[in-house]
């Protein structure tokens, strides 16, 4: 259990790095996303202490798909990139895609900041997904 949650933590930290910079990107290329972001008073400022649990979240994810690569590894065959994509893909199907689409039915949002979250969650499944592959054969 203790290389699960050490894989995890490990699994959390590539999540959280390729997380931020894929965000920053997707904000390069549509700026007025970040205007979104504070404008629309659905979201705390940066300011606020509790802001700061944003950044926890990819190790609790990273622990929780760690945990699951363990129990399921076997299922997925081939090479670390197609292993790793079967098993985002397996996760990004029953976590990520029914929560963005009841976020968009019911967050005043717009379809470009869903977009934005699902493939920022697509990107840090795969790269968590990378980890696990690699570390726990």
């Amino acid at each position: 259990m203790k290389k699960v949650f050490l894989l995890g933590l490990l699994a959390g930290l590539a999540m959280l790095v390729f997380g931020m910079l894929f965000d920053q990107g997707f904000n390069w290329v549509f700026p007025g996303l970040m205007s979104e972001y504070e404008t629309s008073g659905v979201f705390r400022a940066w300011t606020e202490p509790l802001m700061s649990l944003y950044f926890i979240s990819p190790f609790i994810m990273g622990i929780a798909f760690a945990w699951t690569w363990n129990k399921t590894k076997s299922l997925f065959k081939g090479s670390i990139w197609k292993r790793a994509l079967m098993f985002s893909l397996a996760l990004f199907f029953v976590t990520t895609f029914p929560g963005m689409f009841i976020s968009y039915a019911s967050f005043k949002v717009s379809l470009l900041m869903i977009a934005s979250w699902t493939l920022s969650s697509f990107v840090q499944e795969y790269v968590g997904g990378l980890v696990l592959a690699k570390m726990n054969k």
